[in-house]
């Protein structure tokens, strides 16, 4: 029978793999690094949401304010209570006819709301006050989100 050799001495290799007491500060260390990463990333992931919802919010107003530059040269007729303004956001996205025959269009499509994830945007006609959430239905003038959080900023979304 043969009696396992035990290395001590000078020449003893050292045994590998972590104390307890080891793999517990490692992991506390990880915790608290961890900890201290989440609320960065929420505040990122804010901060990346209210971008898409400034890019949205321009793209539309600019899509409203090219078809009413459209209209305000007669390139195509509009009602004459909208004040050369799109009846609905859907009208940027289909398009209008316009003299000769051309389709032009105005929007690709209607940009999702990063906030509420719908498709759904609150609208204001120039009849609407500016600060209005009920929308007259004569044209659309402006957009804003239907959101009710708060940015980063401590401006409400909806006020943008």
């Amino acid at each position: 029978m043969t009696v396992p050799r035990f290395h001590h001495g000078p020449n003893a290799k050292p045994e590998r793999g972590f104390t307890l007491m080891e793999l517990i500060i490692a992991t506390t260390i990880m915790s608290i690094l961890t900890l201290m990463a989440l609320p960065l990333a929420r505040v990122t992931i804010q901060r990346e949401k209210e971008k898409e919802l400034r890019q949205a919010l321009w793209e539309m107003r600019d899509a409203i304010d090219r078809y009413k530059d459209a209209a305000d040269l007669n390139m195509f007729q509009t009602k004459v209570d909208a004040q050369h303004y799109p009846p609905t956001l859907e009208e940027l996205t289909k398009g209008i006819e316009a003299q000769g025959g051309k389709k032009i269009r105005f929007l690709r499509s209607i940009p999702v709301d990063p906030m509420t994830k719908s498709k759904e945007w609150g609208m204001r006609s120039m009849q609407d006050d500016p600060d209005s959430d009920s929308w007259g239905g004569q044209s659309v003038f402006d957009v804003y989100t239907k959101s009710e959080g708060t940015a980063l900023d401590g401006t409400k979304y909806k006020d943008w």
